[in-house]
């Protein structure tokens, strides 16, 4: 019997694994676009990430990011420092009462040789939308990356938002927020 279960805890550790990730070289750049055309983008860090995987086969994961890591990476100076300010405001994310944001993967299937198609379940300012992006992983030896679009309204993230306020003119800020994701595995 013990070496029925050893032989099942082998086959269960070497079959199913969790990839180790870098979390220094590892980040989130975000953009974050007005009507008038212009832009901001910056970066965010991550507090945590796992990566899932069976037989060498990417299949879930889950990400934290730590929220008080934001940067504006366009500006400089006072600029810069204001944004940053009030990115991290109630107008916006309210990094003082949400430290982090979470990307849980649902669902992972294979797309192509080193693509995988994943559905997410994401979390800010303490509102989880289950099943509500969709983007693909691609794998390039120990690096994943990811593009994906989230909506900040339905996070209550109201500022200068057309699906709150009316008249804005070219300062209304689209609801659209793009994310380009870098993983780097150990």
């Amino acid at each position: 019997m013990k070496k029925i279960l050893y032989l099942l805890t082998l086959t269960c550790y070497i079959g199913f694994s969790q990839q180790t990730v870098d979390l220094e070289n590892s980040s989130v750049k975000w953009t974050g676009n007005q009507i008038s055309g212009k832009s901001h983008f910056g970066t965010l860090s991550f507090e945590s990430a796992n990566l899932n995987f069976t037989n060498n086969e990417f299949n879930g994961g889950e990400f934290i990011v730590d929220m008080s890591s934001m940067s504006v990476d366009d500006l400089t100076g006072k600029g810069k420092k204001s944004l940053e300010g009030h990115l991290m405001s109630d107008d916006f994310f309210s990094v003082d009462k949400f430290k982090t944001s979470k990307l849980e993967l649902r669902k992972v299937g294979k797309a192509g040789p080193s693509q995988y198609n994943a559905t997410g379940s994401l979390t800010i300012k303490g509102e989880t939308h289950a099943a509500n992006v969709n983007f693909t992983f691609n794998r390039e030896n120990n690096t994943m990356t990811a593009k994906l679009v989230f909506d900040r309204s339905k996070y209550n993230v109201r500022y200068g938002s057309g699906s709150f306020f009316e008249n804005l003119g070219d300062r209304l800020i689209l609801d659209d927020i793009e994310l380009e994701v870098t993983i780097k595995m150990m």
